[in-house]
């Protein structure tokens, strides 16, 4: 058994950010029920306010359906300039504290804070700190979840939202990953969650029943991750330089496309735009991507991996036509896409199996 060293790691999540933004911003806003984005016809909801969440609109949820379920839903449009710049104010504040500090998003970011600037010994109390210095220096509202790792602090900063936190210490790991509902666990999405529960596992006490082998049996290579996450084994350390592992761009079209000429058209337009990224982010890639979502809102990907890197249009669009007409369209088309991954800026990492740990339980935390 391997010991090694806790980690004191917070995760902060702005709440509602764009939203929140956006009723700074406008006064007039404060206390409504807002969408940022979705207002088109074919829109999707970029960020909800928690007045129009108690109402069921979520973030990627269709604009129509946002508004049938809010019919006093406002829209207002995306304005990412403004984000990035509370944002980059939010992740100054970061810096305060601790040099690693690893963003995942605009809106949320993890720091490890076991040795930091301000030397001090609670995580708890510098998350405290720093949600105030945010709502000081922004307006904003943050909140925060503090543990021994990176999975735990993630789940656990959704425990008191919005505008508070919640420390997980080291003692109190294994009770409270035992009594959560595995939908709560970071990685177990909506479809995971029902199969879960179709074998009968509903909390985190059930997960840990289960055998790696079993878990590897029915979850396949996720398996592994769900039997050490609840077991509050998650080695990942906070990146402070985060590579970028694909580049993509996007269309959601205002009427469905049926006609493969007329996606080629539109592919031509994306792979442009993907051109451009991959020139301004100084990035190749090997593996073309195509990114198809029907009229019924089923998602199909199609891959190829090429034996050198490739940024050019021109031979994104031909290994795109490729993929486009491997097999037949089954409906007509609302959105297309196109990603490059297998980036020329990733470094080949030995990755280390996740091991059973030994912890000292009693931390100031």
């Amino acid at each position: 058994m391997e010991t090694v060293p806790i980690r004191k790691i917070i995760h902060v999540d702005m709440d509602a950010f764009y939203a929140s933004v956006e009723q700074l911003d406008n006064p007039e806003l404060r206390g409504k029920a807002i969408a940022v984005g979705g207002s088109s016809k074919r829109g999707v909801v970029s960020a909800a306010s928690y007045e129009a969440r108690k109402f069921g609109v979520r973030s990627a949820m269709s604009g129509a359906m946002a508004r049938r379920l809010c019919p006093e839903l406002i829209f207002v449009k995306t304005n990412f300039d403004r984000y990035r710049e509370f944002s980059e104010k939010i992740r100054n504040i970061f810096f305060e504290y601790t040099d690693l500090v690893e963003p995942l998003s605009l809106d949320e970011a993890y720091l490890d804070v076991t040795e930091n600037k301000k030397g001090n010994p609670s995580a708890t109390l510098i998350a405290e700190e720093i949600r105030n210095k945010i709502k000081e220096k922004t307006g904003l509202n943050a909140s925060a979840g503090i543990s021994i790792n990176k999975f735990i602090a993630k789940v656990a900063s959704d425990i008191n939202k919005p505008n508070g936190q919640k420390t997980v210490p080291p003692e109190d790991v294994i009770e409270f990953l035992e009594n959560l509902d595995v939908k709560k666990f970071y990685g177990v999405g909506k479809v995971t969650k029902e199969k879960m529960y179709r074998h009968g596992i509903y909390t985190g006490k059930d997960l840990k029943g289960k055998s790696l082998e079993y878990l590897s049996e029915h979850f396949g290579k996720s398996g592994a991750y769900y039997y050490h996450v609840v077991r509050g084994i998650h080695n990942s350390t906070v990146k402070p330089s985060r590579t970028r592992k694909s580049l993509a761009a996007e269309r959601t079209f205002s009427e469905n496309i049926s006609s493969e000429l007329f996606m080629m058209e539109r592919l031509e337009d994306i792979a442009e735009e993907v051109e451009r990224r991959l020139a301004k982010s100084k990035v190749a890639g090997k593996t073309i991507t195509l990114k198809i979502k029907y009229s019924d809102f089923t998602l199909q990907t199609r891959s190829k991996t090429l034996p050198f890197y490739t940024a050019t249009k021109s031979l994104i669009v031909n290994t795109v036509k490729d993929l486009l007409y491997q097999e037949p369209m089954k409906e007509s088309v609302r959105l297309l896409g196109i990603s490059l991954s297998n980036l020329n800026n990733e470094s080949k990492k030995k990755i280390k199996p996740s091991v059973p740990i030994e912890v000292q339980l009693k931390l100031d935390f």
